[in-house]
């Protein structure tokens, strides 16, 4: 078929580059789209043509000596498979060089893609020395960016996958490794191969187009590896690499490099985290007069149950001019975010997403008869136990009372007073009481416009709850909230309920379902001995009874730093090492 022929066909030559198997004869390209009895009588013609010329028993997959290469529209071969496919690659499947197996092409991510970057982020780290051969996920994020055409965490506009979304694919291809809770990212022995033939490359070729590229890496493989920086032959990685790879950046959304100056006028010394946070490269802060605060209200608290009484609360914050938005929130009722201005971009129907950190405050509401049945089911520890571990320091309860109805509950007021009370003095929350729903929503108004006026001249910096863990800061202890807040994004999904946990997180499940061990308890315990492996192991290292059952009695917790005491001791010791049910 010429290439005249070929014009008239093109639906049919797209649908045959896409068949990923050989075709023996016409009749067999009947089953393509597109492929009609007059095409296949065509074909029929050329291929007896080709028999009679070159003999019964050529090969159709084999380029004829001086024929054009794949891939071109001149080529009059159009039965072979794919047009990915290349002479060299067909002629030694037909001289028998590896029993007619298809080579398969190693994975090499595009240049300036998220998973070069991120390769390459890697692989640096390893360099440094003393370094810890692994890197967490914000951390990542931020040294990889300006590696990288495309965000690591906003989408484009019409998309929902940022340049994080090719490091599955690494994964994937056994280049990256995930490990632990937060998750930590380290790269393998092919990935740091690999990594390692792309750094020299940047450095050689940091002008260079991606041809150039290639083909430097092309050389150092064996003659049977072929490295295509374009993408992998597989249908799926290159669909996804299109996805993920550089489209237009991000716009409209200013990134500030907070300065020394900057973090300085907010109250913060010289010397300070946030100071080396600044220095960071991509380093992003909100400046004073470019966010708003704004309340998020859990999309629970507006649907199911009382339908009435919730939107009650809904109408009294819209009557009372809040701010606020409602989303899911994987921990708390309530909170606040410092979202960013964004100008409309001409041409454009929305406006662009803009950053948003979350102030330290999370409110979680509670009514009396929700209180007694969360106390009941066990919800109610757990639920203090999530909000003290979600990074927000400010916890608050709020206890909406009940009036008459309280009477009516299926445990004593005096023991709901006394789980209150606990919740304020022991665990640190504050709690504030309040009568129905809407001294609720005026509390929540009155929260919003402090918030509004404390956090109005300060300079906020996005810092990872991974690197800076969940200590105050020196602002706190002068009494005002911290510049370094998280992202909206990192929080709800360090907040996930049934996200998968460690073994640290169950055992500590597992130590809070024995009754009088509360979570600092289990805390204090952790602390020690951080798995159930490791709590056996002392068992069997204690030479009597008397000793295994007095193991833990010592370990101090909390601010008054008391003894779990030999009691809670022998229960626990009964529950990991008693063969057979425990009496």
């Amino acid at each position: 078929m010429d290439c005249g022929r070929m014009l008239e066909y093109p639906e049919a030559i797209n649908s045959l580059n896409k068949y990923p198997l050989p075709l023996k004869n016409a009749k067999e390209a009947k089953i393509l789209q597109n492929f009609g009895d007059g095409i296949c009588k065509i074909l029929d013609e050329k291929l007896q043509r080709y028999y009679r010329e070159n003999g019964a028993d050529a090969s159709i997959h084999a380029l004829p000596k001086g024929a054009p290469p794949p891939g071109r529209s001149d080529n009059n071969i159009i039965l072979a498979p794919s047009k990915k496919k290349n002479a060299a690659g067909d002629q030694r499947k037909d001289g028998g060089g590896d029993g007619g197996r298809k080579k398969k092409r190693e994975y090499v991510p595009q240049r300036r893609s998220g998973g070069y970057a991120v390769l390459l982020t890697l692989y640096k780290e390893t360099q440094v020395p003393g370094s810890k051969g692994y890197m967490f996920k914000m951390e990542l994020q931020t040294e990889a960016q300006h590696l990288c055409d495309k965000s690591f965490t906003v989408p484009d506009l019409g998309s929902k996958y940022t340049a994080w979304s090719s490091v599955s694919t690494l994964i994937q291809k056994n280049l990256l490794i995930k490990t632990h809770n937060p998750a930590r990212y380290s790269l393998t022995e092919g990935g740091l191969a690999l990594a390692e033939r792309l750094a020299s490359v940047e450095q050689t070729n940091t002008d260079g187009d991606r041809e150039e590229v290639r083909s430097e890496l092309e050389v150092t493989e064996e003659d049977d590896n072929v490295v295509d920086l374009t993408g992998s032959d597989e249908g799926e990685e290159e669909e996804e690499e299109n996805r993920i790879h550089p489209t237009e950046r991000r716009a409209a959304i200013t990134q500030v490099s907070c300065n020394v100056d900057d973090v300085r006028s907010s109250g913060k010394p010289q010397n300070s985290q946030a100071t080396t946070t600044s220095r960071k490269p991509n380093a992003e802060c909100l400046l004073p007069g470019t966010y708003e605060i704004m309340l998020c209200v859990d999309f629970i608290e507006t649907t199911g149950g009382s339908h009435h009484r919730k939107q009650e609360l809904v109408k009294e914050l819209q009557r009372n001019g809040v701010n606020f938005d409602i989303r899911k929130l994987n921990v708390g009722d309530f909170l606040w975010v410092a979202r960013e201005k964004v100008a409309p971009v001409a041409g454009q129907l929305r406006a662009p997403v803009g950053r948003e950190l979350v102030l330290d405050y999370i409110v979680e509401r509670k009514r009396m008869d929700d209180l007694c049945g969360s106390i009941i089911d066990g919800r109610f520890r757990e639920q203090k136990f999530r909000l003290k571990r979600c990074g927000l320091r400010k916890p608050i309860y709020l206890v909406e009372e009940c009036g008459s109805a309280a009477s009516h509950l299926s445990l004593p007021e005096t023991t709901l007073q006394q789980a209150i009370v606990n919740t304020q003095v022991v665990d640190g929350f504050f709690v504030k009481r309040v009568q129905d729903v809407r001294e609720s929503a005026a509390y929540l108004t009155i929260m919003t416009r402090f918030l509004t006026k404390l956090y109005q001249n300060r300079t906020l910096i996005c810092r990872s709850r991974e690197l800076e863990g969940d200590g105050g800061s020196d602002e706190e202890e002068r009494g005002l909230p911290s510049c370094s807040l998280m992202s909206f994004a990192e929080f709800n999904h360090g907040a996930v309920k049934n996200k998968c946990q460690t073994v640290r997180e169950v055992f500590a499940r597992q130590l809070m379902q024995i009754s009088g061990l509360s979570g600092d308890k289990a805390a204090a315990i952790l602390e020690h001995y951080s798995t159930p492996h490791s709590l056996l192991t002392a068992y069997e290292q204690c030479t009597s009874e008397a000793e295994k059952e007095k193991l833990l009695s010592s370990i101090r917790y909390g601010k008054l730093k008391r003894n779990l005491g030999p009691a809670l001791s022998r229960t626990v010791y009964q529950l990991y090492c008693t063969q057979g049910a425990l009496t």
